[in-house]
């Protein structure tokens, strides 16, 4: 069965993910949708696909698109979700999954309560690299993990009117990168039991800049976003076997290094396990084989975990005072 898709929102990170697309099998782009049928007509000739709407509404009016991906900016992704779902359409969205845990929860009800797959497109949950140190942590490979240092961070200029720094839609440091950090802190060690955070802000009132410490039952995360320096965007993960680095830029990482040993006493492994295209290949076919199963979310990247992940933006954003118009 070929499972046929619909794209909303045509910004940059559509275009990287139709080019994955098209490196999967037994799946293709039927419909792409924009605010004006020109844009969405264009991306449509440039990836030979056969339908292009000016309207979101005529996308999820298509009998023929099964799965929408919901590339939208953040603000959009509850509205966008909840209207593809009660259309009958499987849903993969862009993280950050929603703007708050309120809104997460009532996308997870309405996917549930219509029987329609629904995942955050979370692309570094199923990267080979974070695959295989995931792996190593589960098998204690690096003894008890109890440090994390990870952040994600690149200087930008931009106008006070961009998404990136618009309150309007959701921007700032913490959603667009920051959920980045706190994924791989999660994911390692879980859910934390303090959470402490400090920002600096735009004019505009959009972080600029977001710390964030972490405590858990076994370790400390030390997190960073922001848009006002380069760092090496190398995530280091340690335990009391030894460590391992994601390579940058280490939320699509294209390998590893492994350190195992004390004492002055150390093996290292190096490897490099490349992604196929971008990278967003491996989400997309986790979609297909959920769909096929007849599955409504993923054991890899559940409802759960996306639910927990976005409280834990909501406890960053109470801690630095951060709070949307619209909300």
């Amino acid at each position: 069965m070929t499972i046929k898709w619909g794209i909303i929102g045509l910004g940059n990170i559509a275009h990287q993910f139709i080019q994955d697309l098209q490196l999967v099998k037994n799946t293709a782009c039927h419909a792409v949708a924009s605010r004006t049928v020109d844009k969405a007509r264009d991306f449509a000739n440039k990836y030979e696909v056969p339908k292009a709407y000016g309207s979101y509404a005529e996308l999820l009016a298509d009998p023929q698109v099964d799965i929408v991906y919901i590339a939208t900016p953040h603000n959009f992704h509850f509205e966008h979700t909840i209207n593809a779902l009660r259309a009958g359409k499987h849903v993969l969205c862009e993280k950050p999954f929603a703007v708050n845990a309120k809104q997460v929860r009532e996308m997870i009800a309405t996917a549930v309560k219509q029987r329609r797959f629904l995942m955050e497109a979370f692309w570094t949950r199923f990267n080979p690299s974070f695959e295989y140190c995931l792996e190593l942590v589960e098998n204690g490979a690096l003894g008890v993990v109890n440090y994390i240092n990870a952040d994600f961070t690149f200087f930008r200029n931009d106008p006070p009117e961009s998404r990136m720094l618009n309150m309007d839609y959701a921007g700032g440091s913490l959603l667009e990168l920051g959920v980045y950090p706190l994924f791989l802190a999660y994911m390692l060690l879980g859910k934390p039991t303090e959470v402490k955070a400090v920002a600096h802000f735009h004019e505009t009132g959009a972080d600029l800049q977001v710390g964030i410490l972490l405590k858990s039952e076994q370790g400390i995360a030390n997190l960073f976003s922001g848009f006002q320096s380069q760092s090496d965007m190398v995530a280091k993960i340690y335990g009391t076997k030894g460590r391992m680095y994601l390579q940058p830029y280490w939320h699509e990482t294209q390998g590893y290094e492994l350190v195992i040993g004390n004492d002055g006493v150390y093996k290292t492994e190096k490897a490099q396990l490349p992604t196929r295209g971008k990278g967003f290949t491996y989400e997309i076919e986790e979609c297909l084989q959920c769909i096929r199963a007849d599955q409504l979310e993923s054991s890899k990247w559940s409802h759960q975990n996306s639910l927990e992940l976005t409280s834990l933006t909501d406890t960053v954003r109470e801690q630095i005072g951060l709070k949307y118009p619209f909300e």
